[in-house]
């Protein structure tokens, strides 16, 4: 799998927990190996302009996905096909805000923005009360799962 991380956010971000955890999450989706995803951390101001550029919405958000070949999940008989995930963009400021409300570490929820934006790139979405359970139960397992991992 080819995760390409750029950082010009100017926040230091673990980057290597990062790349580790996209790595699994594409692998638990059962994405090609020779897929290509692109995460960059960006500071507010250019959060903000994508925001409004793309979601016509104001103020700096915590992560946007931009979707490339549509790729859709696959499963482990039948693996999605190589293509281009897309990027995704992160916030890591506004992460920050939202780990403190949330209680937990801003890389905690630098991951989780990480799994959501993934998510979104496959074609998941939370607009409707059905599929908010169904993506943010597969955020969840992912995660939980990948911790579960990392602790070996």
């Amino acid at each position: 799998m080819s995760v390409e991380l750029n950082n010009e956010s100017g926040v230091e971000v673990d980057q290597p927990r990062v790349l580790a955890l996209a790595t699994y999450a594409l692998d638990y989706m059962n994405i090609h190996p020779d897929a290509d995803l692109a995460i960059s951390f960006t500071d507010e101001a250019t959060m903000e302009k994508l925001h409004i550029e793309f979601m016509d919405e104001p103020g700096p958000t915590d992560v946007l996905s931009f979707p490339m070949d549509e790729l859709r999940p696959g499963t482990p008989e039948d693996m999605t096909p190589a293509g281009l995930l897309g990027d995704i963009v992160v916030c890591p400021t506004v992460a920050e805000r939202q780990a403190v409300t949330a209680g937990h570490e801003t890389i905690n929820e630098i991951l989780l923005l990480t799994t959501h934006g993934i998510l979104h790139l496959l074609g998941f979405d939370h607009a409707e009360p059905d599929e908010e359970k169904e993506m943010f139960g597969l955020q969840r397992e992912i995660l939980e799962s990948f911790y579960v991992a990392e602790r070996g």
